[in-house]
């Protein structure tokens, strides 16, 4: 084993991957550094970890300090009888930290787990267990484990309430049954990290990965073009098919029972020519009434709600790109909402919408569900547009999405997905990549540094450029999805 020690959440990266745990311990420079999603969910990750403290008075905070020096002082704090934050344990090369221990009684304690989802995880639990696990062998007595959660029925009024804005779900029998040769597991890990060479890749560990890793990434990459894990929900018989040897989806034996959608994506691969259902795709392109509306949300998702009347996690949209052919063959007309100032945006994006959406005519969208949601979410928060979602909103939309997740067409370089992202390079020459915002995730977190961060009033205009930009291009790319249909549909 060395001198390597098993923390608490490399524990749960050796529940999930054996081959990401061994790098995570042997070969850290191997991983690619963090991008500004993760990043900025380590930083929110952190300011709920700040409001959680904030619920329990009189607390010893011991999150700043250095490695020995934490262990040090948790081994004075826990005398003080105080809950104590950050707590530190070492104990037969096993170590974890408690986001919060509460004393309970004359000498027993409480662990409670800060997370920022809304609900119990799985993993949470084991978490937790391996919390207890070290914290037992640490000499505490443990009473129960908790698991403090963001709550999702809070609505932000003016300052946060710490008080309110947590759930407190005790999660002691579960924790209990996840300790259950707790031991073994923590045994093989250790037999894991001792390797002096890396692991291989598990295939099956695909279905027990929680989080992306650099070995999922590593092997992903490592296959080649066409390959059987992207079949459309190929699930356990990708996985059988590659450690059977079949690695390629043209070479998956015909006695391998397949769903019709599978043998389109196989055949596809062997003939090398698109799947074509002119007859789907021409009902699909008749049924669309003019004027239509090309039509594409952007939306923020904070973890902690930004304004008032507002829940933890709850899309907030603040952009749209709109695109209007009155007829067939007339040139598009494009009209754009980017929300400014840190007052919540939903009243005026919905009466820009209403402003530009007509009255007839089709509203076509990519992927409806997700501007379906947000549309009936601004109805309930407004209910003067109500009756202009319902009753009119709602009733026009298409859904362009529907050719590809029917596989009407599909084309091999789509790799198995009907995504806006693999669809439009089949189609068409636009590209995302150009661009200098050039995906959603990104779209929203810039949004918001921009909105609520410390940011010159020049990058300001640079980046909510980049945000049209990048809006722009998702509905110009339903616009060319559609002329490509009607071209392939009508040959």
């Amino acid at each position: 084993m060395g001198n390597k020690l098993l923390s608490k959440s490399k524990y749960i990266i050796g529940l999930q991957c054996s081959k990401w745990l061994w790098i995570e311990v042997n070969d850290k420079k191997r991983i690619p550094e963090l991008d500004n999603a993760t990043l900025h969910k380590f930083k929110e990750g952190h300011e709920i970890g700040v409001l959680a403290t904030m619920v329990f008075p009189n607390g010893t905070d011991l999150s700043g300090l250095e490695f020995k020096e934490n262990i040090d002082k948790t081994k004075e704090s826990l005398e003080l009888r105080n809950p104590i934050f950050e707590a530190g344990f070492l104990v037969d090369k096993l170590f974890s930290r408690a986001d919060v221990l509460l004393p309970v009684g004359e000498d027993e304690w409480d662990i409670i787990e800060v997370k920022a989802g809304t609900k119990v995880k799985d993993i949470n639990v084991h978490d937790v267990a391996f919390q207890k696990y070290v914290y037992e062998k640490a000499g505490l007595k443990i009473r129960k484990c908790i698991l403090m959660h963001l709550d999702n029925t809070y609505l932000k009024k003016g300052e946060i309430n710490p008080k309110n804005l947590f759930v407190q779900a005790d999660i002691t029998d579960e924790v209990s049954t996840a300790m259950i040769n707790i031991d073994v597991r923590i045994n093989e890990m250790f037999k894991v990290i001792g390797l002096e060479k890396c692991p291989e890749f598990n295939v099956d560990e695909l279905a027990t990965i929680e989080y992306d890793n650099i070995a999922k990434d590593e092997f992903m990459d490592s296959l080649p073009e066409e390959n059987v894990f992207q079949l459309y929900r190929g699930g356990v018989k990708s996985r059988n098919l590659y450690k059977e040897g079949v690695i390629k989806m043209k070479d998956i034996p015909n006695s391998q029972k397949l769903t019709s959608n599978q043998q389109i994506q196989v055949d596809c691969s062997i003939n090398k020519k698109p799947h074509i259902n002119k007859e789907n795709i021409r009902e699909f392109l008749e049924g669309l009434k003019y004027p239509l509306y090309y039509l594409d949300f952007e939306a923020m998702t904070p973890t902690l709600p930004k304004y008032d009347y507002m829940k933890s996690y709850q899309h907030i949209p603040f952009q749209y790109s709109l695109h209007i052919v009155k007829e067939p063959g007339a040139k598009p007309k494009h009209v754009s909402f980017l929300a400014d100032g840190t007052s919540n945006p939903i009243s005026k994006f919905m009466q820009s919408l209403k402003d530009n959406l007509g009255d007839s005519g089709d509203i076509i969208v990519y992927n409806q569900a997700y501007e379906i949601s947000k549309l009936k979410e601004a109805a309930t928060l407004l209910p003067e547009f109500e009756d202009l979602v319902n009753n009119n909103f709602l009733k026009r939309i298409k859904d362009l999405l529907i050719p590809f997740r029917n596989f009407d067409y599909y084309d091999s370089r789509q790799c198995g997905s009907a995504s806006i992202k693999k669809v439009l390079p089949v189609m068409s020459d636009l590209k995302y990549n150009d661009l200098q915002i050039n995906n959603g995730v990104d779209a929203s977190l810039e949004f918001e540094r921009i909105t609520f961060g410390n940011v010159s009033e020049k990058e300001k205009v640079e980046v909510r450029r980049a945000l049209e930009k990048y809006c722009e291009m998702d509905t110009l790319a339903e616009i060319r999805i559609v002329e490509k249909l009607m071209e392939i549909s009508y040959l």
